[in-house]
């Protein structure tokens, strides 16, 4: 099946029914609207999107700097098409950016139980001395 890439934002109507769909909504620390999350996807340095025809179908943004640090955001992709290789490729086409940009330092924050599946991608858990840390205020 031929895909289309796109190097944009989707509408806010494909990006909410999306985030929904993919469960990542539920996974968000803190309340935060559908339309809080799409301001924030619109602050990204770089957004990803592949549709089926019209239909959003897979999704994900990096924030960087634009140097040397990239941060990898709401890789979410729809139930119906999970484990045809969609996720692989938003993150591909992610790091592939970050290759055309010279950026090298590459983190990314997952949804639960998703470890094994960056662990295959090539991403590391950082060490155990250099733990990431955050707060929820």
């Amino acid at each position: 099946m031929d895909y289309i890439i796109k190097e944009e934002l989707p509408s806010f109507d494909l990006f909410a029914a999306l985030h929904e769909a993919s469960g990542l909504i539920k996974n968000k620390k803190g309340n935060y609207t559908k339309e809080q999350l799409y301001t924030a996807a619109q602050n990204s340095w770089y957004c990803y999107s592949i549709y089926n025809g019209e239909q959003l179908i897979a999704f994900g943004r990096m924030i960087s700097d634009g140097v040397y640090q990239a941060l990898i955001c709401d890789v979410m992709v729809d139930p119906g098409y999970q484990g045809k290789g969609l996720g692989k490729g938003i993150i591909e086409g992610l790091l592939q950016k970050c290759q055309e940009t010279g950026i090298q330092s590459i983190q990314l924050f997952s949804a639960k139980g998703k470890k094994q599946f960056y662990q295959k991608l090539g991403f590391q858990e950082r060490e155990a001395d250099a733990p990431g840390m955050s707060i929820l205020i």
